[in-house]
């Protein structure tokens, strides 16, 4: 019986182990299979994990440097604040020491005037001593020698009084004179009638229509810019109707530019290798207009004999203006008036007139030379063979040297008439002029810039660099520094925008 119990347990027991080991054998690739997906879930969200802290990281890196950029921007302004902080009291720390040293200097002249005052104090006395002293001798006198005494005084005073007639008869004289000069030169205006010339910085060029304009602006602007940067001005396009306007402070660059335009609008053709051929073209035809124009004033002027050197500087003056005065026809108004003065005083009239048409001739040469238009003018006219008194008339019709014949004084006179008669000037124009010469100048003074124009109205100026000395960041540095030189050295309304541009080229010839 109880091994029937026990037997039966076994069974039960093998049974049982038997199912387990079924049951394992079966469900062992479920588990497994359980198992993988728990562990690619697991997998997963640990690369979701991964990520999500990635882009956290990423975001909190971004956030940092957006944060140090601003920190940055905030520490350079307030470096450049402290920067101009300190050059404003550098500033005033030079005006207050200029100021002391007026006040020592006007401490200094007191006290010179005061010992001045002391020692006219002391000559008075001196001299009151001294009257006493002749009085009580006078006293002593006897009676020849107090007339002697007496006639003597009475010559000094009769002297003084000849002395004082004297000079009213002089100052008498020199009025009648001045009314004479002045109804001489009257009559030498009222016998010359010009025209005022009115200059202008900008011309117009016709276009045969408004879809020119796109062809001159060229694809992104590359004709037009190709012209800019070969002329030296502005093109400006605007919404007028069928033109564009050039626009330049140098008349000779704008009509050489007006020129080149012209032609490229008939021709048709326009790019950029055509555009600078039409450019040097056009230069060399405003050469020869400019050398005309001073054939031209010499003939108007009746001035015979000069060498064609000096008559084609002469030109040159068609495209000057002073105080908005174009300096051809000034020269030759000139010419005449001192010519007619001549005549009236009956001074060499040939001397006279070709001094006051030469007379401004350094002015066609005092921008690329150093020296005064004046004595620039006079070395020019010696080196051909001028006579030499018509090249101290030139050089001394500002009162650089002395004047030695009357026709410099004449010649001296006619300028002042012709440059003062009413409507003969416009003084804003020549302030104009000599502000965008200046900026150019500032930027061109600097190393590697190979050529600079002023656009705009001098409110812009453009700046070509040689790119074999100038790199990118070296032409970042260079606009700062010349935007820095031109704050430090001019005054101007608004803001000048810096333009510094940097191109290799490479040519190539196909035979």
């Amino acid at each position: 019986m109880d091994f029937g119990i026990l037997g039966l347990i076994g069974a039960l027991l093998l049974g049982l182990l038997s199912g387990a080991g079924i049951t394992y054998a079966v469900m062992k690739p479920r588990f497994e299979e359980i198992q993988q997906q728990v562990q690619l879930e697991l997998d997963q969200r640990r690369a979701a994990v991964e990520r999500e802290a990635e882009q956290i990281l990423e975001t909190t890196r971004e956030e940092a440097a957006k944060i140090r950029r601003e920190a940055e921007k905030v520490a350079e302004r307030r470096f450049q604040d402290l920067a101009r902080a300190e050059e404003r009291l550098e500033k005033q720390t030079d005006k207050l020491d200029q100021q002391a040293q007026r006040l020592e200097q006007r401490e200094q002249q007191l006290t010179k005037r005061q010992s001045r005052l002391d020692r006219r104090g002391n000559l008075m006395e001196q001299m009151e001593q001294e009257q006493r002293t002749r009085l009580e001798e006078i006293a002593a006198l006897t009676t020849d020698e107090a007339q002697q005494l007496l006639l003597k005084q009475v010559e000094e005073e009769a002297q003084q009084d000849l002395a004082r007639q004297m000079r009213e008869i002089e100052h008498r004289a020199r009025e009648t004179a001045d009314v004479q000069a002045r109804e001489l030169i009257a009559l030498a205006i009222q016998r010359v009638a010009t025209d005022e010339v009115a200059e202008m910085v900008v011309s117009v060029v016709p276009l045969p229509s408004d879809d020119m304009k796109g062809r001159i602006i060229g694809r992104s602007g590359r004709n037009i810019r190709a012209f800019e940067q070969a002329a030296g001005v502005d093109i400006v396009v605007d919404d007028t109707p069928e033109a564009v306007t050039v626009s330049s402070f140098d008349p000779v660059r704008r009509e050489v530019a007006r020129r080149a335009l012209t032609k490229l609008i008939a021709d048709g053709r326009i790019h950029p290798a055509r555009i600078e051929k039409l450019i040097k073209d056009s230069e060399i035809e405003v050469e020869r207009d400019m050398r005309e124009a001073g054939e031209q004033a010499a003939y108007e002027a009746n001035v015979h004999g000069l060498h064609p050197e000096i008559t084609k500087m002469l030109g040159r003056l068609k495209y000057r203006t002073s105080y908005g005065q174009n300096q051809l026809y000034h020269a030759v108004e000139a010419s005449k008036i001192a010519a007619m003065l001549a005549a009236e005083l009956g001074a060499n009239i040939d001397w006279a007139k070709m001094g006051g048409l030469l007379h401004d001739l350094g002015k066609a040469m005092d921008h690329d030379q150093e020296g005064t238009h004046a004595m620039l003018g006079a070395e020019f006219a010696k080196r051909f063979k001028v006579p030499p008194v018509v090249v101290n008339a030139i050089a001394s019709h500002h009162h650089e040297i002395e004047q030695e014949t009357v026709e410099a004084i004449l010649v001296e006179a006619a300028d002042a008439i012709s440059g003062a008669r009413p409507g003969a000037r416009r003084e804003s124009l020549e302030h104009y002029i000599k502000r965008v010469r200046t900026l150019e100048e500032i930027a061109t003074s600097f190393e590697g810039v190979e050529s600079a124009y002023a656009l705009q109205a001098g409110r812009e100026i453009r700046i070509l660099v040689k790119p074999g000395q100038i790199d990118d960041l070296g032409a970042m540095r260079l606009s700062r520094d010349i935007s820095k030189s031109i704050e430090d050295n001019m005054q101007y309304p608004g803001q000048i925008q810096v333009t510094v541009i940097r191109e290799t080229r490479a040519v190539g010839f196909a035979k």
